[in-house]
């Protein structure tokens, strides 16, 4: 495996269940193995429509098979011995939740709360044609929070400039929050590979904490 593809894979999320089964978090892979080889939990893996439990030495062995037969269904680390597959989800076997965290600002969470949508014009784009906005411009005093910075195409930032947007004309779609929980959610459950935590995010009588 290039080392391209171990760093995707290791970037990839798991979703965190208690020991009830109810989600709480979302985590990246490295810290889903670091549980796991410490047998502080256990993964929960969906296959033909049910779902089965594994620890950690068992779920390298299921890997291997899998590897075998739906190599393409899997995200995979290698080992110097062997592969094994990247959980989509695990379940907490000694305690019942994690440190709650609030949702870190950064770039990656400020395009998901935006969905990549300018939110001048209203436009979705790529992330490459993106740029993040001071709604209050810096040289105005404007400081770099989650409720002064919007995601904006290219052609709006131009226009709006070091301005306000009422002095460029401009009008934002929608009012800037914090998140309350983890924006990357609403991404991750449009993607295939996270099909399996619809289940466990779909019930409204568990509340979800995600980081």
């Amino acid at each position: 495996m290039i080392a391209g593809e171990l760093k995707s894979a290791l970037d990839c999320s798991v979703l965190v269940l208690n020991k009830h089964y109810m989600a709480i978090r979302i985590v990246g892979a490295r810290r889903a193995f670091s549980l796991l080889c410490r047998d502080l939990a256990e993964v929960v893996s969906l296959e033909q429509g049910t779902y089965s439990n594994y620890d950690f030495e068992s779920w390298c062995d299921v890997s291997e098979f899998k590897r075998s037969f739906e190599p393409d269904g899997h995200d995979w680390v290698s080992t110097v011995n062997f592969y094994v597959a990247v959980p989509r989800i695990i379940r907490l076997l000694f305690y019942d939740r994690l440190p709650r965290n609030e949702v870190k600002f950064n770039r990656r969470n400020l395009f998901a709360r935006d969905r990549n949508h300018c939110q001048y014009c209203g436009r979705k784009q790529p992330t490459s044609e993106l740029s993040l906005d001071h709604i209050i411009p810096r040289s105005l005093g404007g400081r770099s929070t989650w409720t002064n910075i919007v995601c904006a195409c290219t052609k709006c930032n131009v226009k709006k400039g070091g301005r306000t947007p009422k002095q460029a004309g401009l009008t934002l779609i929608q009012r800037p929050v914090k998140p309350k929980k983890n924006p990357l959610i609403h991404l991750h459950l449009g993607h295939h590979r996270y099909q399996s935590w619809k289940q466990f995010l779909d019930n409204a009588y568990w509340s979800v904490e995600l980081k």
